[in-house]
């Protein structure tokens, strides 16, 4: 920790992240008070291009880890003897602290943002496969038996039946893969890697300076705050058609008419 705390010295005192040698006990700065608000004033451009590559690692990791799990899934759910395993080596992969992950990977990978991504997808796995195959589980057998009546072969029971109705469960493995990778990538800076974990390290290694913690534990929380909000409105469009008078209300009810055979009365 020592040595990377070392490494950002330059960078930090470049970004504006440390504190001036005439700032004293006087100054707000000088007292270590939690919030310094010229301080932040002053230095807050400083972590726009810290917040912007934070979120770009964020995002490709979730993207990434979405894109293997699916692919998990697609592969185990004709074949159900398959979950336990999957499950199981995702699992172990998750309980792997962050930083020996991380370190693990250098010699894989090299320092820098490519680890970050590599590591923090792997966590995503565990979440978003149990979650997927949850979602898939819960859809009723009456439905899939409707499907298969109807004519559908397995693929299209996946892709038409199945996979719609589990929407809430999928969703809600992304925003928690999403809002728990937004707190593990501040660990990339001791891989290398960019983001608010710079900032935020080195300002813990500088005598614990509280408003430079403060700024990126504020900036964090935003965005896994933002972040979830999108993900609740990317899933209330997706399951519009579960909302009584929403739009595309009528087209899920035929739907479930056509599956489920569910009579709809007259309207008066």
């Amino acid at each position: 920790m020592i040595a990377t705390l070392t490494a950002l010295l330059p960078v930090a005192q470049a970004g504006g992240f440390v504190r001036e040698p005439g700032q004293g006990a006087t100054s707000c700065v000088g007292r270590n008070d939690t919030i310094c608000f010229d301080y932040i004033w002053d230095h807050l451009g400083d972590y726009v291009s810290p917040t912007l590559e934070h979120l770009a690692i964020v995002l490709s990791s979730v993207a990434i880890g979405f894109v293997i799990a699916f692919g998990l899934v697609v592969i185990s759910h004709r074949r159900r003897w398959l979950i336990p395993a999957f499950t199981g080596i995702t699992g172990v992969i998750y309980t792997i602290p962050s930083i020996a992950l991380f370190l693990l990977l250098l010699p894989i990978t090299g320092r820098g943002n490519v680890t970050a991504v590599v590591a923090l997808c792997l966590y995503t796995l565990q979440i978003i496969y149990r979650n997927i195959v949850i979602g898939l589980a819960n859809v009723p057998a009456s439905t899939k038996d409707a499907g298969r009546g109807m004519g559908m072969t397995d693929q299209q029971l996946f892709r038409r039946v199945e996979l719609p109705l589990a929407v809430p469960e999928i969703i809600a493995g992304v925003r928690i893969a999403t809002v728990s990778t937004v707190a593990i990538a501040s660990l990339a800076t001791f891989a290398g890697g960019g983001g608010l974990g710079g900032p935020l390290y080195f300002a813990i290694g500088q005598d614990l300076f509280k408003t430079g913690i403060f700024i990126p534990t504020m900036i964090l929380l935003a965005m896994a705050v933002l972040l979830d909000l999108v993900l609740m409105l990317i899933q209330s469009r997706l399951t519009r058609w579960r909302s009584p008078g929403a739009p595309g209300r009528s087209r899920g009810s035929s739907f479930r008419r056509r599956i489920l055979g569910t009579p709809q009365a007259d309207p008066a």
